[in-house]
């Protein structure tokens, strides 16, 4: 009896703490190497709720075909969006190519 009563606590505490704990999201944006400036702003607009939101960011340029020569155009622009994202969050992670993706993380700053 006494042991069934310790389980009972136990799954309670348990249930307690993942109650408390905080769920992660990460929220993803695709870029193409050569995305336009209209289509860039509308991005990071997007960028900028997700970041107030308290979501992780994973930003990644998609090389299609034969793109993967403009691999300086997508570093440059991933490092613009972290550039314009740097009062909202820090990058967590440089822009580092992973076969046709180029991938930067970027976490939200914690409100004061």
């Amino acid at each position: 009896m006494d042991y069934k009563k310790f389980l009972y606590e136990q799954k309670k505490r348990e249930k307690a703490l993942k109650a408390k704990a905080s769920k992660v999201t990460i929220k993803e944006i695709r870029f193409g190497p050569q995305t336009d400036d209209h289509d860039y702003e509308f991005k990071k607009k997007h960028a900028e709720k997700f970041l107030k939101d308290g979501a992780k960011l994973k930003a990644f340029v998609f090389f299609k075909g034969r793109s993967i020569i403009f691999k300086e155009q997508g570093q440059i622009l991933l490092l613009r969006l972290a550039q314009d994202l740097e009062e909202l969050g820090k990058v967590e992670q440089m822009p580092r190519l992973e076969g046709k993706r180029m991938t930067m993380f970027i976490a939200p700053k914690k409100a004061k």
